[in-house]
């Protein structure tokens, strides 16, 4: 059986090699774009956008083969360098990929009610999480948006403030006991921000589940499958996945992350189950049952499944999706923030002024909303590095789109990371700028030019979510320490994955202010 699959394998890879060779030339790439594309005036293809040739004889199918994390975010710099805000086109054996690296051209996407279907490389995500609501699609993902918008509410939100406000203050009693010493952001942050969404949206402390820096871990494994995945277009084909790739090994860790979250629903389940019966005694008795439980995503999901809207399966999707987003991407944002508050010393001193006289386990949403320095800095960084850099559509029809047809099957690529680094936007985009998001100079800014938590029908439902518990850490973090440097932006290198990250582990001076 392995020699009958080798033989089908090499055999196949001659055939397509044979093909290839015929088609050498530049011309062949911009042959091929026109077969792919139209343009609605009939002008040529190569007018509208920048087509870009491959590496290899083979299209752009094996341009970053055997690349990692950050070779792979380096690839996509250096066609932005090329190409500055005119969109760009890769060929691949799937179809076209159309690439979007300015607001304007981006626009159309988000403004549209069909181009919501995610693109083929969330297929690699969907072992881990299922068709939860990050990758699902058409009605499906309809319903589930539906269901689950009303657990993100205002009156909800005020709840989980308590437990933001609770684990800040938990980290700062931790870094207390630190005396002064370098703190790897990696770790602690990612520690903080697992245990806030588990007790916000899932409402299951972890102090009462083990495996929380386990999960932490594979979840890094697994996002190295995906990514070594997303560079061989062999590796697209799950029986090649298999026969070839780290099938054991990705399985293994799916696997650890799988039964931990199971270990929060099964314990959520038993608190619901009892809330239940508790609830109906005491309707039952006529009596009163006390203080009201926070609510948490996971009763919507139970009460859901009473009603016969979701399955067991349905609710492990999307708390796997909660998971990983809820708590993945808000700490990526903070430890961009905290190294930047770290090498801006005078960000941080208009920050502490505005926070200092705070009392941080009284603060309402609506006073974390008025501090208006602090949310210019913490979308600054956004700006600069967003938790998400990219993301992909898939065209289920023929569709029009910046002047151009593309044909169904194509992806559209949008880089969130270039489109909020447009300089006509954000005039010297490198440089670190809160002031760019004060009211005054906010005002006639192109309404896609910033948008870390994408936008349109399919943006981030759990963004305000997000900006609350920055903030919460943020206060108590800023009136109890001063950010000093260790590691420099000079020192990072950044890496693509399903969310930003740094090559590097990044270290910060935490020293005990006095006041």
């Amino acid at each position: 059986m392995a020699l009958f699959t080798f033989i089908l394998f090499f055999s196949i890879c001659i055939l397509g090699l044979g093909l290839y060779l015929k088609k050498l030339s530049k011309e062949y790439y911009l042959l091929a774009a026109c077969k792919r594309m139209k343009t609605v005036d009939g002008s040529k293809v190569s007018d509208k956008v920048y087509i870009v040739p491959g590496r290899t004889i083979f299209g752009n199918n094996f341009d970053i083969l055997h690349s990692n994390p950050e070779d792979i975010f380096n690839f996509c710099r250096d066609i932005y360098q090329r190409t500055k805000d005119k969109s760009y086109v890769l060929l691949y054996y799937t179809g076209c990929i159309y690439s979007i690296t300015s607001p304007e051209a981006v626009q159309e996407v988000f403004q549209s009610q069909t181009l919501i279907t995610k693109g083929l490389i969330y297929d690699f995500v969907r072992p881990f999480l299922g068709n939860g609501l990050l990758v699902s699609r058409g009605q499906h993902w309809h319903n589930r948006r539906k269901l689950l918008t009303p657990a993100f509410h205002f009156n909800i939100l005020q709840s989980f403030n308590e437990v933001f406000k609770s684990e800040s203050l938990k980290l700062v009693h931790l870094l207390s006991a630190k005396k002064d010493q370098n703190v790897n952001l990696n770790e602690i942050i990612s520690a903080f921000t697992l245990n806030s969404v588990c007790e916000t949206a899932l409402g299951v402390s972890l102090d009462d589940i083990s495996g929380s820096s386990e999960y932490r871990k594979t979840i890094h494994e697994l996002e190295l499958v995906m990514v070594d995945r997303l560079c061989n277009p062999f590796m697209y084909f799950n029986w090649i996945f298999y026969l070839f790739g780290d099938y054991k090994g990705f399985y293994k860790n799916l696997k650890v992350a799988h039964d931990f979250s199971s270990k929060i629903i099964q314990k959520k389940r038993e608190e619901f189950q009892k809330s239940q019966a508790a609830t109906t005694t005491a309707h039952e008795n006529d009596v009163e049952i006390g203080k009201r439980k926070r609510y948490a995503m996971l009763d919507t999901l139970f009460q859901a499944e009473s009603q016969g809207v979701i399955d067991h399966q349905g609710i492990c999707d999307e708390v796997n999706t909660f998971m990983f987003e809820g708590y993945d991407t808000t700490a990526t944002c903070l430890i961009f923030l905290l190294l930047n508050l770290a090498v801006h010393p005078d960000i941080q001193d208009a920050c502490y002024r505005e926070v200092k006289n705070c009392d941080l386990p009284a603060l309402s949403i609506f006073e974390f909303n008025q501090l208006e320095y602090l949310e210019c800095v913490i979308k600054e960084t956004l700006r600069l590095y967003p938790s998400v850099p990219f993301i992909q559509r898939h065209c289920i029809e023929d569709t029009e789109l910046n002047g151009v047809i593309l044909s169904a099957g194509s992806q559209i690529n949008i880089h969130i990371y270039d489109i909020m680094r447009d300089e006509r936007h954000f005039p010297n985009p490198s440089k670190f700028d809160p002031d760019r998001f004060l009211p005054e100079n906010s005002l006639n800014r192109h309404p896609f030019a910033f948008v870390p938590f994408s936008a349109g029908a399919r943006n981030c439902i759990g963004q305000r979510f997000a900006m609350l518990e920055i903030k919460a850490l943020l206060v108590g973090i800023l009136q109890n320490f001063r950010l000093l440097p260790v590691t420099t932006l000079e020192d990072i290198r950044l890496e693509n994955g399903l969310v930003l990250r740094t090559k590097e582990n990044v270290i910060v001076r935490m020293a005990k202010r006095v006041n």
